[in-house]
């Protein structure tokens, strides 16, 4: 196991932080230049598409061009809603809070930036996927990256198309899955004290009930999970900023003033600063709306449409959706209300999962030294878990801050105890330090809400169960087609069966490595469509101005 770990995390290092790692300020990831370089390339090649075609996008969304007669399984709405249910969701609250907590505020405008790009890479693969798509036997259609490389490119390119597929159908089960059960069955633990076992039970369930149905229950949903959680989500911090007006004004100018200038974040200080917050605002910014991932046009492939830029005209609203409105709110929320600045107190399970113990290197000297505790965030920073490590002794038993914890770490057993003086096991600790960034979101809108609502965070909560739960049911539809392309129909039951067992399993404990092999997966993926679009990218320029052209003479007759 250890080999594995070992392995895993070479395969980490180097899909996520080479040719330097951007803690020590060197240089940009390799997979963040690829990305955002083809959506500058590409944007230029379709004379921002994004922006010229930005109405005719919604007009598409509204139905003002369905014909029911198309082939495909679900509406335009339903298809975004089934890609924005995979996208909008803890990276909206973790990975904003993550960007800006170690970044600083100027990650934000980084992620706006990053999101205008993404536009036009989401209109290049989601119409590329509903231009390669096939029909399957049973009348259903089948598209994205696995299509649009073999059928694209040819035979010869077989082999990355399957290469593709099978990161996806890993990624899938893992971080796509796995990871978002561990996540909310960690908040509810610490918001709640429910066992792990018991949100683990609950949402795989529930997630079950739904992907056992196939695409059209799941296209049934989404369409109405996705609005409701993002419309109670963005309501909750519309009011925060109203609430803080006068901050509103001042909180861009931070925001702008840092993104050339950083001067806080966790991390970003020193000659590294401009670098690290530029980096983290690209890659929260990327990888929240999933632009380049190469997942959401398996989604907007299911589109009924006879008219491939269509599916990709509805795909480029999903990075403005999801960063531009959503991202933006959290984001100024956590500005605004100054939660961003400053640690907070939070209560930690002393044998969680995602917390560790280790020895003070002066233990050995001095028989008093403190242990250290580890805590490790539930999101992905360059490709593993972010940390940060206290001595054990500045926690307190607690939520008061009023009684230091003086008590033992026990180390004998497997999972490691914390005992008070009298040898009896302590069931929270409290400090001041954020178990996850999740929790950075959830103290700004307590911080916000307050004057008017004095349980603030439990929106937050109430936000991570959703967007867990959709998520969860997007991604299993991403695992089922790439499954399918690589063995077939007769394989997408057990799949969906192994999702769920999944889900349950990946509520239960410490999923560090299946997280780190999950990125690793989701690295290759991204790297693999983005060569695709790239060799593709003349296909899309001809089938762009083609269409285009004739809008232009539908009006000018």
């Amino acid at each position: 196991m250890e080999k594995f770990e070992e392995f895993v995390s070479i395969l980490e290092s180097y899909v996520w932080s080479f040719p330097a790692n951007i803690m020590d300020g060197n240089a940009l990831p390799l997979i963040v230049v690829v990305i955002l370089g083809f959506g500058i390339f590409i944007t230029l090649r379709l004379g921002f598409v994004q922006i010229t075609q930005f109405k005719h996008a919604f007009q598409v969304l509204t139905g003002k061009y369905d014909n029911p007669e198309d082939d495909g399984d679900i509406n335009h709405f339903q298809a975004l809603s089934t890609a924005l249910s995979a996208t909008v969701g803890v990276g909206n609250i973790a990975g904003v809070a993550l960007a800006i907590h170690i970044g600083g505020p100027g990650a934000l405008f980084w992620m706006w930036i990053t999101a205008i790009f993404g536009m036009a890479i989401k209109f290049t693969e989601c119409t590329l996927g509903a231009h390669f798509r096939v029909k399957n036997e049973d009348g259903t259609v089948s598209g994205g990256p696995m299509y649009y490389i073999e059928r694209g490119l040819g035979p010869n390119w077989k082999w990355l198309a399957v290469l593709f597929a099978f990161s996806a159908s890993v990624c899938a089960l893992l971080t796509g899955n796995a990871i978002q059960a561990n996540t909310l069955a960690d908040v509810m633990n610490s918001d709640f004290q429910i066992p792990f076992w018991i949100t683990g039970l609950i949402s795989a369930t529930l997630v079950g009930a739904v992907i056992l149905g196939g695409i059209k229950r799941i296209g049934y949903v989404t369409a109405r999970l996705v609005p409701l959680m993002a419309i109670l989500y963005v309501l909750g911090g519309l009011i925060i900023l109203l609430l803080n007006y006068d901050q509103i004004i001042p909180g861009f100018v931070t925001i702008f003033t840092n993104a050339f200038n950083p001067q806080a974040g966790a991390l970003g200080v020193g000659s590294g600063a401009l670098i690290l917050t530029l980096s983290y605002g690209v890659q929260r910014g990327l990888f929240s709306n999933e632009a380049g991932q190469g997942s959401s046009p398996i989604a907007m492939a299911a589109s009924k449409t006879g008219q491939p830029v269509h599916s990709g005209l509805v795909g480029l609203l999903g990075p403005f959706i999801d960063t531009i409105i959503v991202c933006s709110i959290t984001g100024l929320v956590i500005i605004t209300t100054g939660a961003w600045d400053s640690y907070h107190k939070v209560a930690l399970s002393p044998a969680g999962p995602n917390i560790s113990y280790m020895l003070s290197e002066d233990l050995a000297e001095s028989p008093d030294a403190p242990a250290l505790i580890t805590f490790e965030q539930g999101i992905p920073v360059n490709g593993s878990m972010m940390r940060f490590r206290i001595p054990v002794d500045t926690m307190f038993v607690d939520d008061q801050h009023t009684v230091p914890f003086e008590g033992t770490v026990d180390f004998t057993q497997r999972a490691a105890v914390a005992l008070t003086a009298d040898g009896e096991p302590v069931s929270r600790l409290y400090g001041g330090v954020i178990e996850n960034v999740a929790s950075l979101t959830s103290v700004a809108f307590s911080i916000g809400l307050s004057p008017i609502f004095p349980y603030g965070e439990y929106l937050v909560t109430m936000a991570v169960f959703f967007f867990v739960i959709s998520t969860s049911i997007s991604w299993s539809y991403y695992g089922e087609r790439s499954i399918n392309y690589l063995l077939g129909k007769k394989s997408v039951f057990p799949y969906r069966i192994l999702f769920v067992i999944a889900h349950f399993l990946g509520a239960l404990g410490s999923v560090t490595v299946v997280w780190s092999f999950g990125d690793v997966m989701l690295g290759i993926m991204a790297f693999v469509n983005i060569t695709g679009l790239i060799m593709l990218s003349p296909v899309i320029y001809k089938i762009t101005k083609k269409y285009t052209s004739s809008i232009k003479d539908a009006y000018e007759d």
